[in-house]
């Protein structure tokens, strides 16, 4: 079966809701027992409850490097072994212009969409690569490349994630690990609650589809590239965008 991942142990961060919690489902019909991992424990344990099979809550704070080492090590001591990393969890900030971005604003934004998929990525690799395999894939945004007004720190974080991906897909490109992102463009989630309706338009607009992403959509693309049919394809980022992204 192509994209098949029975026997294998994924964890997708903030797969309590959206985006991560429909990778989740997949992943997990693929076969992959999944660590259904959330800051919000009680969103991750009805999530994994759903899933059922394999799936298991992880509680995580991926903006604190001691909280992911720790359920890292968690996974490890009752799986054995990590195969897939989706390192989906991110927040959007506050929209507004640089002038009214405060120090926290952006050092909020930078610690969860930037150093979460740092420390993740680096507490999963001393395992992977003890194997000689690992797929990481992390999700980026069109916003990474394109850069959407009153949302500079998300779009320089999302622009970071693609240039780390590449960066570290390179480093690994021997042992068998596969890193890669994943650029969507505006996908209907409950992180567009962040956003004000003007920022909506403006991305949707520049889609040529003219419609918003689903969560099933951008799920498909991190299947294969979370499998061992990704064995060719690392240090790259696949936009998911309708059509926006033009490079």
């Amino acid at each position: 079966m192509p994209f098949d991942l029975a026997g294998q142990t994924a964890i997708v961060t903030g797969a309590a809701t959206g985006i991560g919690e429909a990778i989740a489902r997949r992943l997990a019909k693929a076969g992959a027992a999944v660590a259904v991992a959330d800051l919000n424990l009680a969103g991750a344990s009805e999530v994994a409850r759903s899933i059922g099979g394999e799936a298991f809550p992880l509680q995580i704070d991926i903006a604190r490097s001691e909280t992911v080492n720790a359920a890292i090590e968690q996974v490890l001591a009752r799986r054995g072994q990590i195969d897939v990393l989706v390192n989906n969890a991110g927040i959007a900030g506050k929209a507004a212009p640089l002038w009214e971005q405060t120090d926290q604003d952006w050092q909020s934004v930078v610690a969860v969409n930037l150093l979460g998929v740092v420390y993740c990525t680096r507490a999963v690799l001393p395992p992977m690569r003890k194997r000689k395999y690992g797929r990481v894939v992390n999700i980026a945004s069109i916003a990474g490349k394109e850069g959407n007004p009153n949302m500079s720190p998300y779009s320089a974080t999302k622009g970071a994630v693609i240039a780390f991906t590449k960066s570290v897909g390179k480093e690994v490109a021997t042992e068998g690990i596969c890193v890669n992102a994943v650029a969507p463009a505006v996908i209907r989630t409950q992180i567009l609650d962040q956003l004000t309706a003007e920022q909506v338009d403006y991305m949707t607009q520049r889609i040529p589809m003219r419609r918003t992403g689903t969560t099933e959509e951008i799920a498909a693309v991190v299947h294969f590239l979370a499998s061992p049919d990704c064995s060719f394809v690392t240090a790259q980022c696949y936009d998911a965008s309708g059509g926006r992204a033009t490079y």
